[in-house]
């Protein structure tokens, strides 16, 4: 479940609570918080078995993945499908604490969460997949707030998944030679030589969608002083990953976490202060 490499949790957190600070000016009750972070550590451990049951034949040949427990033997098969099935009850469990619609998108939110590790075998393109999963957690979050999906929101939803893909790419090219033996698939491998280049045009169009977002929804000072900040972090990380040193592309993806948090306080930051654009 991963508890011990909570990055996968913040990257999961970010754009849900970026959703419900959205979706509620800034002032969400308690018990919409505590659905969905009880959700969030829920969905994101189970996605890791899954994701561990589908590569369970693969990790082994990779460096970072060959203790996992199911190639270890630490963890049956079954075991590890009966805490999968728990874990998805308890989501269950969770969304139905909400409304009709949010019930309805988690359905698509879970499956994606649960077919993202076989795209690995079927596309260059998971990275897409998975981003797309993360950011379901947005339209979710408006729906339970407000029981609809204001256009508005799919400025987010872009922008969350644009996020994804770079850091998440930054994440294979890590694995990057590994894969290629295996033949698992990423946008490392189909970006090849480009994929410094091709990241950061990725950032350039995340920073736009952030930007598009601000406008749609009226925001403020803060929130685009949050937004600049982001630019200078995909920045850096653009430099660290200049070289493809496998540390140095490590760095970059685990500093993701920390745009999750600017943004937040971004749009947090306007609401409580009050300062529109509007």
């Amino acid at each position: 479940m991963r508890f011990d490499k909570p990055i996968g949790t913040f990257l999961l957190a970010a754009p849900t609570l970026w959703g419900i600070a959205l979706a509620n000016e800034g002032f969400p009750s308690l018990r919409l918080l505590a659905i969905f972070s009880a959700g969030i550590v829920v969905m994101r451990a189970a996605g890791c078995i899954a994701n561990d049951l589908a590569d369970r034949s693969l990790d082994g040949h990779v460096e970072r993945t060959r203790l996992r427990p199911l190639v270890t033997g630490a963890l049956t098969v079954k075991e590890a499908s009966a805490l999968l099935l728990l874990l998805l009850a308890t989501a269950l469990g969770l969304v139905a604490l909400t409304n009709p619609l949010t019930i309805k998108l988690s359905f698509a939110g879970a499956g994606l969460a649960m077919i993202y590790p076989l795209m690995k075998r079927i596309t260059h393109l998971p990275q897409i997949v998975l981003g797309t999963a993360f950011s379901w957690s947005i339209p979710m979050a408006f729906a339970a707030s407000i029981n609809a999906l204001p256009s508005a929101l799919w400025w987010l939803f872009v922008a969350n998944l644009l996020w994804t893909v770079i850091y998440d790419t930054q994440y294979a090219m890590v694995d990057r030679e590994d894969d290629l033996s295996v033949g698992i698939k990423s946008t490392a491998i189909l970006f090849g030589n480009l994929d410094v280049r091709i990241i950061g045009l990725l950032q350039c169009l995340c920073l736009i969608a952030f930007w598009r977002c601000g406008v749609a929804f009226a925001l403020g000072p803060i929130y685009y002083a949050a937004v600049a900040i982001v630019g200078i972090l995909f920045a850096r990380h653009l430099w660290l990953i200049r070289d493809r040193d496998v540390e140095q592309c490590f760095a970059a993806f685990n500093q993701s976490k920390w745009i999750g948090l600017i943004i937040l306080t971004g749009l947090c930051g306007h609401f409580w202060i009050g300062i529109s654009s509007g």
